[in-house]
């Protein structure tokens, strides 16, 4: 089930506009799914209509009724898509704010283990040298003067000597205790900024299950739009002209429609397939490696999520659409524009939606705490459904460039315990090269 809204309305506009040129012409018209239960309660029949045409004050309220159950359609389906846009955003914003917020926090882990580990050599030095100092003590050494005075030269100088020595482990000291002093700064802000995580990881997981339930109620208001609004404009066109045999040149639009959008899921599949089969020929003359996607898991349950070469790798850069310095939480796979997308893995979908900067997106759980995540889907794309169950190498969608993108590419992220992390050396420990 699709829960990408732009292509919808632009198509469902089209389709408004050409309504009534299709009862006139019996050209073509679009309608998207049956009418429900539930929409036959709420909207007029055709004998209803029909019937209305019997007095012109009838007549007139019917149309009244019809054009303001169109208004509501599109004023309900327009904001719908506006709520889910900005959940949607907002989903987006708390994520990275996250994964920046996990990585500052590893980066801070990383300096407290090795300011530990200088801190520890520190005092080893330290130790040693107080050992030293405790086997040839200086109160020795002035008994040594006293009972020997012909060795004196020598004993003074070993008394100086022991003193520099004093001093170096004086030095040694103080530089353990600073180091242990920075070792335990950096941990604690660690321990700071680790227990905020929690809070943020939380902050993510609300909004991305706000994101999905925006993009679900989206989706019913633009599928309520498709599957009654062409209807309610040629019924419009029944009431307001004289053409006749309106009903059945709308249901023969419906029908001609299906089959248009069927070649056409046809075409865009060959069309990927045929781009697929050049890119393999191409990189067989050139010599370089055929990039396989999707089909059977390898041992460890994993395939490569699409096509396409590796264009952006994960990391901090500067983002080619908004021009910020900001972290690029996965890699960029660019096979053609509709290319398959793969689940990588079998596991759960708990996102299929607006995902902000993402664009349309995907989300799989695939269990232990690992998650991955596909953007940029293009619009009408996505091939599944929060809470359905998928196996790796199925195609859960196609390749677009929804979001923030500057053209048709894959964003590939893998995730454990919620956090981005490099999805190459993740993949390539399953058998995988991204």
């Amino acid at each position: 089930m699709s829960t990408s809204f732009p292509q919808s309305r632009r198509f469902r506009r089209r389709l408004v506009a050409a309504a009534v040129a299709v009862v006139l012409t019996a050209g073509t018209l679009a309608v998207v799914g049956p009418v429900g239960a539930a929409s036959a309660a709420s909207y007029p029949s055709w004998d209803d209509v029909q019937s209305a045409k019997a007095s012109a004050s009838a007549q007139q309220d019917k149309v009244t009724e019809i054009r303001g159950l169109i208004a509501g359609l599109e004023s309900e389906a327009s904001a719908k898509q506006k709520s889910a846009a900005a959940a949607g955003a907002a989903y987006q914003t708390a994520q990275t704010a996250f994964d920046e917020a996990t990585l500052k926090q590893q980066k801070l882990q990383g300096q407290a283990d090795d300011a530990e580990k200088t801190a520890a050599q520190s005092e080893e030095q330290a130790g040693q040298l107080a050992a030293q100092l405790g086997r040839a003590s200086s109160s020795d050494v002035t008994t040594d003067i006293l009972t020997h005075p012909t060795k004196s030269g020598d004993l003074l100088y070993e008394l100086g000597a022991m003193s520099k020595l004093s001093e170096q482990a004086d030095g040694i000291y103080s530089q353990a205790s600073q180091d242990r002093g920075t070792a335990q700064a950096l941990a604690d802000k660690s321990e700071v900024a680790k227990k905020a995580l929690g809070e943020l990881a939380d902050a993510a997981q609300q909004k991305m299950v706000a994101a999905q339930s925006a993009a679900e109620s989206a989706q019913r208001a633009v599928d309520a739009q498709n599957a009654n609004q062409e209807r309610l404009e040629s019924q419009l066109t029944l009431l307001t002209s004289t053409a006749t045999n309106v009903e059945a040149k709308y249901k023969k639009g419906v029908q001609v429609e299906k089959a248009r959008q069927a070649a056409l899921a046809k075409k865009r599949a060959e069309a990927a397939a045929a781009a697929a089969a050049a890119a393999a020929s191409a990189a067989q003359s050139a010599g370089t490696p055929v990039v396989v996607a999707g089909g059977t898991a390898n041992s460890s349950g994993w395939v490569r999520p699409s096509a396409g070469y590796q264009t952006s790798p994960y990391g901090y850069r500067v983002d080619p659409y908004t021009h910020a310095h900001a972290l690029h939480a996965g890699v960029d796979l660019a096979p053609a524009c509709y290319s398959p997308i793969y689940a990588a893995a079998s596991g759960t979908v708990v996102f299929a939606g607006n995902g902000g900067g993402y664009g349309n997106e995907v989300i799989l759980d695939n269990g232990g705490g690992i998650s991955t995540a596909y953007g940029h889907v293009v619009d009408g794309g996505i091939m599944v459904a929060s809470g359905q169950h998928v196996e790796a190498g199925q195609q859960i969608a196609q390749v677009g460039s929804t979001g923030w993108s500057t053209g048709c590419h894959l964003h590939f992220e893998t995730r454990v315990n919620g956090a981005a992390i490099d999805p190459v050396p993740f993949m390539a420990a399953r058998g995988i090269s991204v």
